[in-house]
């Protein structure tokens, strides 16, 4: 497995390479500051003031190459825009217009390899800023992005944030677009302002602004529903096996509907029993308090669970699926019989054989490594839609089994139904996933790996193979087109730097074996040890949001029914309704909100929204009125859900690499994270159980104020390390 600093190398575009960030320069210097400052001979002063320096000039380069291209791209742009004012009257116009029009694509296609230039720039100066905290234990980065993110002469921003390229882009659209029209419809419009968005908009205009959404962190619905699934990419494209393997192979359309499939139902099986559990519980002689270890037991067994499907799905995905869904099956057989049996235990064994089934590892993974890459944001998309629609579905039905039979000695009620319900669901589920689901083509990465460095590939057919991998919609149209001739008229190789890179050669390859960049971690203390101060406080919010969100949702049935005296469906529709409002919240969050502001003035601004929405809710004017309790849900609800989109896009920004795959990844650290809170909350609820309803609902809310409060206060400590 390769580091990052040869990962880097591998990527350029060569015609360029002296114009990259030096990173292998810049980690040496940080290993002598290391090395240095251990043995007393430098002070931290001196070292942050050098390696300042250092960042400043590495930015300078990058920017001024950047604005001389711009300049060169302008200038073509300016010389076809003289050649389309001339073919407008000429009978010929048509045949012309072709030609000018293929000329405006081949700028558009260099255009994204300046982006592509850019975006590897932008990451390598993330990673050695990471590189630098946490070799030195300082909070450079804090210090670097405060002093230079809105400074009148810093040029960080042109990295970081945009690349000056929008009236680029906006004349290759233009003029794209008006020679279309013109081939088309010989100018029916006024103005080509004037006219709709073409259905099918140009491939290079349409590559351009998906690589300058994704450079500037600009978003859309499915981008934004897409990072609820918690599957975190590498930092830089790897070479791997998907472009020797057909995707016949790999992918398989009713496989993947399988896998959304068995999302779907576990969320509708997770709260399906929110609103009857307590009067379950009151059934077999508890108290209506004990909902809480009810629905808490499935998550107490999701965090064994989530473990051991990660690593099962290492040989397999059937298999693990199959199983989860045996065990489902199980589960709810028992939480229905525990009625007829009148066993409180029964019924909490039930749900942990629920918990036990939590295949969302698999579900996960599944997507993140069978399913294409220009197919995988739909696929992540529609694994969020489906967890929600779950959410949504599983309160709604429990509303409508409001009956009372016996077959023989069963009881079918609506304290039963739920789970003879989802025990048939589960039933027919792995008769389809028996006879339908394909496993996927497998190959040991380690063995391909060694295949590739056997197989005497030639560094320009990796660096092709990694642009075709960084991006389908960007960097391969101008690979394909054998668009191959630096933009740079006037390059000359910088012979000074090529030997300094020389020099530093064995140093590198040392550090990169040292650093392990790539391997993936294999303990979950391997992991923690990887967490920087910024992954811990993301999973902190994790936590805090997802705890809130138990609190509110898991005691909605005892706190309704104590001062609102509502129904089994009125507590069911309230949660439909909360679980409804998912869908339209991202759309609005992914399209507007985050493009209109950084993302971390979202997290902590919806933190606040949390915060806000907790204290609302405290009991604190009597008598307690159903405006504010409903009013004060929604606020906790829809901020916390624009809270978790945020959270994990920053959290796979600032996550180390070696935990975007194998079994213990990022999103099981964040599955375990999420799943902890909602353990603690259940367990909350059951505690507070004992003081009384009356005091339930103020007594479980002042965890989540302190626990909301904490989470605000890191986030402004570790707010210039987001940027």
């Amino acid at each position: 497995m390769v580091a990052f600093g040869k990962k880097l190398r591998e990527s350029q575009i060569q015609e360029w390479k002296g114009y990259y960030i030096n990173y292998k320069l810049m980690k040496k210097k940080v290993n002598r500051y290391t090395q240095e400052i251990q043995v007393g001979e430098q002070n931290r002063p001196l070292v942050l003031r050098d390696f300042s320096r250092l960042l400043d000039c590495q930015i300078e380069k990058i920017v001024l190459f950047l604005l001389e291209q711009q300049g060169l791209l302008a200038s073509r742009i300016s010389n076809l825009r003289d050649q389309y004012d001339n073919i407008i009257q000429q009978p010929e116009g048509k045949q012309v217009c072709d030609q000018v029009q293929e000329a405006y694509r081949d700028v558009g296609r260099d255009l994204l390899r300046l982006i592509f230039y850019v975006e590897i720039n932008a990451i390598g100066l993330r990673k050695i800023l990471k590189k630098f905290d946490k070799r030195l234990g300082y909070k450079f980065t804090d210090y670097y992005v405060k002093t230079r993110s809105n400074h009148p002469y810093s040029q960080l921003r042109q990295v970081f944030k945009h690349v000056s390229v929008g009236a680029v882009v906006g004349a290759i659209s233009r003029n794209l677009a008006e020679l279309q029209d013109l081939k088309d419809n010989r100018g029916s419009y006024v103005s080509i302002y004037d006219q709709p968005e073409l259905s099918i908009p140009d491939p290079v205009v349409h590559s351009i602004n998906t690589a300058v959404e994704r450079l500037s962190n600009s978003t859309n619905f499915l981008q934004f529903l897409g990072r609820h699934a918690l599957i975190f990419p590498d930092e830089l494209p790897t070479p791997s096996a998907e472009d020797d393997v057909d995707d016949e192979q790999r992918y398989h359309f009713i496989s993947l509907l399988l896998n959304l499939a068995n999302t779907f139902l576990y969320m509708v099986n997770t709260y399906i029993i929110v609103p009857t559990a307590d009067h379950y519980s009151l059934t077999l002689g508890a108290a209506a308090t004990v909902c809480g270890v009810v629905i808490g037991s499935m998550a107490v067994a999701q965090v064994f669970s989530s473990v051991y499907f990660s690593a099962w799905s290492n040989r397999s995905y059937m298999r693990p699926l199959v199983f989860s869904s045996i065990i489902l099956l199980l589960g709810n057989t028992l939480y229905a019989l525990a009625y007829d049996l009148n066993s409180i235990s029964v019924l909490l064994i039930g749900r942990l054989c629920c918990g036990l089934g939590s295949a969302r590892a698999i579900n996960r993974r599944y997507i993140s490594d069978c399913v294409p890459l220009k197919l995988r944001m739909q696929a992540s998309a529609g694994f969020v839609s489906a967890s929600a629609l779950g959410m949504a579905c599983g309160p709604a039905l429990a509303c409508l089994f409001q009956t009372n039979f016996k077959i023989y000695k069963l009881t079918f009620n609506g304290d039963t139904l739920p789970g003879w319900v989802m025990a048939l669901a589960w039933l027919f589920y792995l008769i389809w996933l028996w006879t339908s689901f394909r496993e996927p083509y497998r190959e040991n990465y380690k063995d391909l790996s060694s295949h590739d460095s056997n197989s005497g590939k030639s560094p320009r057919k990796i660096q092709a193979k990694i642009e075709k991998d960084f991006g389908e919609q960007c960097i391969n149209v101008a690979v394909e087109n054998g668009c191959t001739q630096p933009l740079l008229i006037n390059y000359e190789a910088n012979q000074e730097e090529e030997e300094e890179e020389d020099d530093l050669q064995d140093c590198d390859d040392a550090d990169e074996d040292s650093d392990k960049v790539q391997k993936p971690v294999d303990s979950i203390v391997s992991a923690y040890r990887l967490l920087t101060p910024s992954v811990k406080v993301q999973l902190f919010i994790y936590f805090m949001l997802k705890y809130a969100m138990e609190i509110l949702l898991a005691e909605s049935s005892v706190v309704t029914g104590y001062y609102f005296v509502w129904s089994t469906s009125s507590v069911a529709i309230f949660l439909a309704c909360l679980g409804l409002t998912v869908l339209p919240v991202n759309i609005v969050v992914g399209n507007y909100i985050s493009n209109m502001f950084e993302e971390r003035q979202v997290l902590l601004a919806s933190q606040i929204m949390v915060c806000l929405g907790i204290v609302l809710s405290f009991q604190i004017v009597v008598p307690y009125s159903v405006p504010q309790y409903v009013g004060s849900a929604l606020i906790t609800f829809v901020s916390a859900e624009v809270l978790e989109g945020v959270n994990l896009s920053l959290l796979s920004r600032v996550m180390s690499s070696r935990l975007s795959r194998g079994t213990y990844n990022g999103g099981l650290l964040s599955t375990e994270a999420g799943t902890l809170a909602r353990v603690m909350a259940d367990g909350t609820i059951t505690l507070s159980g004992y003081l009384g309803q009356g005091m339930l609902l103020n007594t479980t809310l002042l965890p989540s104020f302190f626990i909301c409060i904490s989470s605000i206060v890191a986030t402004c400590f570790t707010y210039n390390s987001l940027y």
